[in-house]
């Protein structure tokens, strides 16, 4: 893994760009990172300038052009590429939610009072809000369903920090 230091802002951009473009069909514009960021197209456009010094950005140009990240914008981040990555579904307040979840870290399983999920999407945390109930899963190889609610949502690193209230997994009959 190769480190790259960035700065908070250009975290942002790229994490952006890559959640956006693993639901395009093409290149990303900049008004789109722009407007999800809550920042200006001039400033997007400068940042993006500085992502594709770092090797992290390529540029698209003509009508149906933007941006898109490198295979070293995935590395950057932290994140693998998932072009055949199995399906795990979030719903939220009793609707399933399309988004695609790259990982689950448990902590404090040993204490139900204090276990919580952070939950790694690779998909924008925005339509997430504090006090929101979630469920999710079952994961594809485990079969582990966790419910429970959003104590924090962090939109830079596309997680959701859940308090679990319910923690299950299939129970296989003996043999």
């Amino acid at each position: 893994m190769v480190q790259i230091e960035l700065t908070g802002s250009q975290q942002r951009t790229l994490t952006t760009l890559v959640n956006r473009h693993q639901s395009a069909d093409g290149p990303v514009k900049g008004r789109v990172i722009a407007d999800e960021i809550d920042r200006n197209l001039g400033t997007v456009q400068n940042q993006m300038q500085s992502l594709a010094a770092l090797g992290l950005v390529e540029s698209v140009s003509g009508p149906s052009g933007g941006y898109k990240p490198t295979e070293l914008a995935y590395d950057a981040i932290g994140r693998d590429s998932m072009d055949d990555a199995e399906s795990v579904t979030l719903a939220h307040d009793f609707e399933r939610v399309d988004v695609t979840v790259e990982e689950i870290n448990l902590t404090g399983v040993h204490h139900p009072e204090e276990c919580q999920a952070r939950v790694h999407l690779q998909d924008p945390v925005s339509q997430f809000s504090v006090g929101q109930a979630v469920a999710l899963g079952p994961t594809p190889v485990a079969g582990l369903v966790v419910a429970g609610t959003v104590v924090a949502v962090d939109a830079t690193n596309n997680q959701l920090v859940v308090d679990v209230a319910q923690l299950e997994a299939p129970v296989e009959p003996p043999e």
